[in-house]
């Protein structure tokens, strides 16, 4: 009926990533320790918590970036 396949797998951990980090960035400064480790641990981090959010789409203009000037180099 329903198959799981790479792109729903893809999709989910990502709305997971930004769920979380969402949290930890936006949220976790207005609500009490909620007593699950790795969530008061971003919670009480003031600096790695958003080195971890910018990351990816830091990472993810790097990798665009260097295809396109790779494009540009093979088609000059």
């Amino acid at each position: 009926m329903f198959s799981l396949n790479m792109g729903h797998l893809i999709v989910g951990l990502t709305a997971l990533f930004f769920i979380l980090a969402g949290y930890a960035v936006l949220v976790s400064a207005f609500v009490p320790s909620t007593g699950i480790y790795l969530l008061d641990f971003l919670a009480q981090d003031t600096h790695y918590k958003y080195f971890a959010l910018f990351l990816i789409p830091t990472s993810a203009y790097f990798v665009i970036a260097n295809w396109v000037g790779w494009q540009y180099y093979q088609n000059s």
